[in-house]
């Protein structure tokens, strides 16, 4: 049989800490070592069974005084003192040649414990508490192994393993998707999602007033606390997060908080210059077209884009790139005359 280690050095503490520091100790290491945060990993399981069996002793203090004065010989049953639990075990953690006694813990409350030292860590929205992480096969009320029984289901709400019935955890999150239009995120808006109610056993379908806000893009999420999952034995019920996707807009393209057009523009007015008028999300602006202007010439609108959702007097810009109208149909008089214009430029260049 693998020799124990001590339970000062398994928590990571001097002899003699005190019941402060053994507390916090315990936290930080049943954290670390929860089999939830290590799915599969079966070195974490053994890990956090130890630090367990080593908090249960030293967080009473009448097994601590006897464990301080005895060591681990204070808790064999051939040992001098005989059983401090007040109880019976009757079999060892984890079969033949494991090294954990299982214990009666009748001398005090182990909802109280558990509440006490896990109530703020472990909100994962499982109905079972710790039932669903893997506890009932580890040793710790399941079937597995040489274990028959555990203790913990004495009449003090861990039965069957660390789900017991009064301890409180939080509900499941949920998730949905929600299309908005382009105008409805630029600018935000109220929304009615009929969803179907997590807490209703018939699966009635209850509508929500959901408030999209300004600036928000596709792949953001909403959140809407307390609309999951409820939560176990009173505890609070897991959020809903809908998951927003922004619908298109024709001539309209969104880069973040910047928008990008595009406008047309006569061939004269690019040649001798004038004016166009470009729709923006906040209405048409006239915008002066340079002689000479090129079509793919980019025109800057400053503010003219999307707000931004963390400073409401923040806004993007939006890019308009100018697409030159090239005439389709002309005038015999209007044929001659870019004739005219042809040849000017011809000879310019044969005399340059």
């Amino acid at each position: 049989m693998a020799m124990k280690r001590d339970y000062y050095e398994v928590l990571g503490l001097t002899k003699g800490a005190d019941a402060a520091a053994i507390k916090k100790a315990y936290r930080k290491l049943a954290k670390k070592y929860h089999p939830d945060m290590n799915p599969g990993d079966a070195e974490a399981e053994k890990k956090f069974k130890e630090v367990t069996e080593a908090y249960t002793v030293l967080s009473d203090p009448e097994k601590k005084k006897l464990y301080d004065q005895f060591g681990h010989a204070a808790f064999d049953e051939a040992g001098a003192g005989g059983n401090p639990y007040g109880g019976t075990y009757r079999q060892t953690y984890g079969g033949p040649g494991g090294g954990y006694r299982e214990y009666h813990f009748e001398g005090g409350n182990m909802d109280d414990m558990f509440n006490d030292i896990f109530g703020d860590i472990f909100h994962h929205g499982s109905s079972g508490g710790f039932r669903s992480g893997g506890f009932q096969n580890a040793g710790f009320g399941g079937q597995s192994g040489s274990h028959q029984n555990s203790g913990f289901n004495s009449g003090n709400g861990f039965y069957g393993g660390f789900g017991g019935g009064n301890f409180q955890s939080k509900g499941s999150d949920l998730t949905a998707e929600v299309t908005v239009s382009f105008d409805e995120a630029a600018f935000g808006c109220d929304k009615i999602i009929r969803l179907q109610d997590p807490s209703s056993a018939n699966g009635a379908v209850q509508s929500l007033k959901v408030h999209i806000p300004a600036g928000i893009d596709s792949g953001k999420s909403v959140r809407l606390r307390g609309k999951g999952m409820p939560g176990a034995n009173g505890g609070e019920n897991g959020d809903l997060l809908l998951k927003v996707q922004v619908a298109s807009k024709p001539g309209y393209e969104r880069k973040g908080m910047d928008v990008y057009t595009t406008v047309n523009v006569p061939f004269t007015t690019a040649v001798f210059g004038g004016e166009a008028v470009v729709s923006t999300l906040y209405g048409n602006v006239l915008c002066k077209i340079k002689e000479g202007t090129q079509s793919g010439t980019k025109i800057r609108l400053r503010g003219k884009g999307i707000v931004s959702m963390k400073d409401p007097s923040v806004h993007g810009d939006q890019y308009v790139t100018v697409q030159i109208e090239v005439p389709r149909y002309l005038s015999p008089a209007a044929k001659q005359k870019l004739k005219e214009y042809e040849a000017v430029c011809s000879g310019k260049a044969r005399t340059a």
